[in-house]
């Protein structure tokens, strides 16, 4: 559509604002969030509308017919063929046409619109004990009107089939604007009925005159999606049109509102895990397990899982779920199960009855699609070939011969799937971003359609044609029944203006790849990207658009920080994989065309919290706090930053310069001239200001190791501990407390020197600032200050830590930063790495240097949030067990705060801030019971249950220090002369 004048389409933004309610957008990020959707293709749109309703659909259809521009529905934009983007006006049904109209459970079926979420309808069923059927791994973010446009399937199609088994009704408009109520059975004149006169013409007499080629053109296998479905048009297939339209692509009408079957859950289940000694045994062994009636049998083997843990011995495992009445019935089935498999010849089984278990497990294979695009030793892999299906009993030997075919073309990949229904995923190392790379692929998509047209299978098992497909239907039904396709398409779309270029008539496979416009050789930037060796649109790339971050809802025992800001909002810019979308049209210059300096992309990352939490929750590793980190600094380079960067960014210096008169300031900062200083600053009016510690821990510290002089034990392990600027300056309790149960435990904390030391002598005097980990330079994108920052730490820690003593570091987003953002921002130092890796939380140090400790035992419950950093960096299973010895019961919460550093505190972000705290954190406070003890071992997170919740937090080290009983534990001591410098005045 690039060839359009500006008259042109500035006629058809005022035509489409005028007839549709709804939102219509021209704007450039609007346009780059859609033109990708989970596969490897890339169109750009004119447009983006958002319909309100039915009547907002048809008026957009109107308007796009008289300007001839096509029309492509879009529900998640997780397809995975590339069905899901386009030219001319895409259609968003997941802002407004989302609604459940109506759920019979006496009938189980629901009405529900188009943009409807799968787990939401899934959730409303449950009540009932119903559910949806299908459910593939994007359930919780694909929606229901994407699921029958690709005819989607999920884990459980064995017992419960696909989603054209599921589907009653579908209303639908044409291009043309025809309404059409496609159900099952025929009118008085024998065509299909629900259809309006020139349709119902065109269709019976087209199904009438290929009668024998519909019968005879299809292979008869359960995961058979390509194409289309006219065999369900056969009068003793009950001429069920629903189920023809079902899985065309939004090629052939827009769909409006459905009715679909909903089936009886039962009341529990049990999963058998089976291991095979290759993938081979078990693919071999799936089929035989279909007479068992299970609910599942996926596959995968160890080169996708690695060493995952809960799996019973073995080289591939198959998943298969049993259902029963009641827990009993359920293992017992699974326990008759696995025994039957072991006499063909299993390694291993384990049997999962718990539900936190059994979803442990399923998260392993539900974020497959995104793991395995990266294969073990860091390559990229890429869809194309997701979702071929062969009859089941041929599986074993087509895995085989798909095996040898990657080996002839020199390419790798991790298959895995619905071993169960024939249906194998896989990602493949295909080189999409040169023309030899490009060539291989299109020859190796030859060859596999004709290896699995050869076993009897269809191209697509589950996510459709598209583009990825389409070229290749005629392998697998040949030039005869393609063309009838093009004539049913032809018919129903006689403009081609509905998603043109997919299933029929389509573009090439090897067309409109989404790595074509992006920037040849590497981009210079701050970070060293490790895992994309330095390349940052390989980083950006990693986001294969399967949108784990879109999702709304938050499942039993869920522990995921991924996306607060999307959760908070409902925007696709505000999701890692919106953001990630608005960076790869940045580095593209089509449609963001600013570069470092777009307001698109400023915009977008404006409300990332910087949480980290896509770093481990995206199942690609997405990192867009650093992403972001990088962008800030490119794009505020010599130029005037916002009020908050100054204040916030730069919070370490300006704390640091007020240690001494914290008293006159506190004072200060509950007078009315506190409100002209949060304005000057960037502030939230809303935010109170915290108070600034009239004693700093570091004070604290110097005066006790003055004035006590009891030995420590000489047995004890030497610990630095980190003096963080929110522990030093606002927190200093927790840094006591700390002190407290760490010598407790028989270890001996030392503080580091606040000035490099030279080598063989006394420390240099005292000029230098605190040190610093840089958290803050980094989130604003300060990253020279950073770097600077960083190097003084290095240059200080390093020779104190060159021995092996570990760095205890109480505040969990400092941790991350001295894990993980400065050795990327110091990749060229080696000492960085070494500083990194000597990183402790509080809860890891006591569990590594004194595993015989036994703290204190409490006895009580417990609330709170495991800090998002923490989450996605450092991980909390050592402050779980910590918390178990010292009787501390039940789970923290996930999500993020909200505060997050500087985010919640800076102006426009305070509504935000409120509702991602809101999401999680202070309604698990606010349930808990009377006694419960609020954990929060991150000032943000203690700083927003203070400001917002009415139960104060404490960090871990504060509830263990006050269990102890009162009294100073012996002295320090500092060994090596560590913690020797002159003490800090402030």
């Amino acid at each position: 559509m690039a060839d359009r004048t500006e008259t042109e389409k500035r006629n058809l933004a005022e035509e489409l604002a005028a007839a549709v309610r709804g939102e219509v957008s021209f704007a450039a990020a609007d346009r780059a969030l859609v033109t990708m959707d989970a596969s490897n293709y890339r169109r750009v749109p004119m447009a983006v509308v958002a319909p309100r309703d039915a009547e907002d659909v048809a008026a957009a259809l109107r308007v796009c017919r008289e300007h001839a521009v096509p029309v492509v529905p879009r529900g998640g934009g997780t397809s995975i063929a590339g069905q899901a983007t386009g030219v001319g006006v895409v259609l968003d049904f997941t802002r407004h046409l989302n609604r459940i109209v109506s759920l019979d459970p006496a009938a189980r079926t629901a009405v529900v619109q188009p943009g409807v979420i799968l787990d939401d309808l899934r959730a409303a069923a449950g009540a009932h004990r119903l559910t949806f059927g299908p459910d593939p791994s994007t359930h919780s973010r694909c929606t229901l009107g994407g699921m029958i446009g690709n005819n989607s399937c999920g884990s459980h199609s064995v017992v419960w089939g696909t989603t054209a088994d599921s589907v009653r009704e579908l209303e639908l408009l044409t291009y043309g604007g025809e309404q059409v109520r496609a159900g099952r059975g025929t009118d008085p004149t024998g065509a299909p009925t629900g259809l309006p006169p020139r349709l119902r013409d065109g269709v019976k007499a087209l199904v009438d005159a290929e009668l024998a080629l519909l019968r005879t053109g299809y292979p008869d296998l359960p995961r058979r999606i390509s194409g289309y479905a006219l065999d369900a048009l056969l009068p003793e297939a009950g001429t069920d049109l629903a189920r023809a339209l079902t899985g065309s692509e939004g090629t052939l009408g827009v769909l409006t509102e459905a009715t679909v079957r909903l089936v009886e859950t039962p009341a529990a289940r049990a999963l058998a895990v089976l291991g095979y000694p290759d993938e081979s045994a078990a693919a071999e062994a799936a089929h035989t397990l279909l007479p068992h009636r299970p609910m599942t049998v996926e596959g995968m083997a160890a080169d996708l899982v690695g060493s995952a843990a809960g799996l019973p011995k073995g080289g591939a495992w198959l998943f298969v779920e049993m259902g029963g009445a009641s827990p009993g019935e359920a293992a017992a089935r699974a326990e008759a199960l696995c025994r039957a498999a072991a006499a063909d010849g299993t390694t291993d089984h384990a049997l999962v009855t718990d539900p936190a278990g059994q979803r442990a497990l399923w998260r392993i294979r539900e974020d497959a699609s995104g793991t395995a695009t990266r294969l073990t030793d860091g390559s990229e892999a890429w869809p194309g070939w997701e979702d071929c299906a062969v009859p089941p009993a041929r599986l074993g030997p087509y895995l085989r011969d798909f095996r040898a075919l990657l080996t002839q073309h020199g390419l790798r990949g991790t298959p895995y799937g619905h071993f169960g229904d024939g249906c194998i995923h896989i990602r493949i190392d295909f080189d999409l971003l040169s023309a030899p790379g490009i060539r291989r692929f299109r020859e190796f998509s030859y060859d596999l359609g004709e290896l699995v047209v050869a076993h009897g299978g269809s191209l697509s098992g589950e996510h459709g044609d598209g583009q990825a497909r389409a070229e290749l239907l005629p392998k697998m039904y040949g030039p005869e029944l393609v063309a009838v396709f093009e004539r049913f398409k032809s018919l129903w779309d006689p403009a081609a203006g509905l998603n043109p270029g997919m299933l029929v008539r389509p573009a090439r496979l090897d067309e409109n790849l989404r790595f074509a416009p992006l920037p040849k050789g590497p981009v210079p930037v701050e970070f060293g990207y490790p895992h994309d060796n330095g390349d940052f649109s390989a980083a950006v790339r990693r986001c294969v658009g399967v949108a784990k971050c879109r999702n709304t809802t938050t499942g039993p025992g869920s522990t995921d920080v991924m996306c607060p800001s999307f959760r908070a909002t409902g925007e696709e810019q505000h999701s890692t994989r919106g953001r990630a979308r608005l960076l790869h049209e940045m580095l593209s210059g089509e449609v963001i065309t600013d570069g470092w300096q777009s307001p698109e992309v400023r915009d977008a990352l404006d409300l990332c919290l910087s949480c980290k939490g896509c770093r481990s929750d995206c199942p690609v590793g997405v990192d867009m706090a650093t992403y972001k980190a990088e962008f800030l600094h490119h794009h505020y380079e010599g130029r005037l930053r916002p009020a908050a960067h100054y204040s916030m960014g730069r919070l370490p210096q300006w704390l640091h310069a007020a240690a001494p008169l914290a008293p006159a300031l506190n004072a200060l900062a509950r007078t009315p001239l506190a409100a002209l200083g949060k304005r000057l600053g960037g502030i939230a009016p809303e935010r109170p200001i915290p108070t600034l510690a009239t004693e700093t821990f570091t004070r604290w510290w110097w005066h006790r190791r003055r004035t006590t002089r009891a030995p420590h034990p000489a047995s004890g392990r030497t610990v630095v501990l980190w003096p963080d600027t929110f522990t030093n300056h606002l927190s200093p309790q927790v840094g006591r407390a700390a002190v407290r149960v760490l010598e407790a435990a028989g270890l001996r904390p030392v503080l580091p020197p606040t000035a490099p030391l030279r080598a063989g002598s006394a420390p240099l005097p005292r000029r230098h600032r605190p040190l610093c980990c840089g958290l803050t330079y980094v989130s604003t994108g300060q990253l020279d200050r950073a770097r600077a920052v960083m190097r003084r730490t290095v240059d200080v820690l390093g020779p104190l830590l060159r021995d092996g003593r570990p760095l205890v570091v109480l505040e969990p987003s400092c941790a991350a930063a001295l894990r993980t953002d400065l050795p990327e921002l110091l990749s060229d130092d080696p000492r960085a790495a070494r500083l990194a890796s000597s990183v402790r939380t509080f809860a890891q140090a006591l569990e590594e240097l004194a595993p015989d400790w036994q703290p204190p035992r409490l006895d009580r419950p417990v609330a709170g949030q495991t800090h998002c950093h923490q989450h996605a960096v450092l991980g909390d299973a050592a402050d779980r067990r910590l918390r178990e010895r010292a009787g501390l019961t039940g789970q923290l919460t996930g999500g993020c705060c909200g505060l997050a550093g500087n985010f919640g505190f800076e102006r426009g972000h305070y509504e935000v801030s409120v509702a991602c705290a809101e999401d999680q954190l202070l309604p698990a406070v606010r349930e808990a019971p009377e006694g419960t003890e609020v954990l929060a071992d991150g000032f943000s997170c203690r700083t927003q249950l203070d400001q917002l919740g009415d139960r104060p937090g404490r960090h871990l080290a504060e509830v263990l220090a006050e269990a102890l009983g009162e009294g100073d534990s012996p002295g320090t001591g500092a060994p090596d002369g560590a913690g020797e410098p002159d003490a800090p005045r402030g």
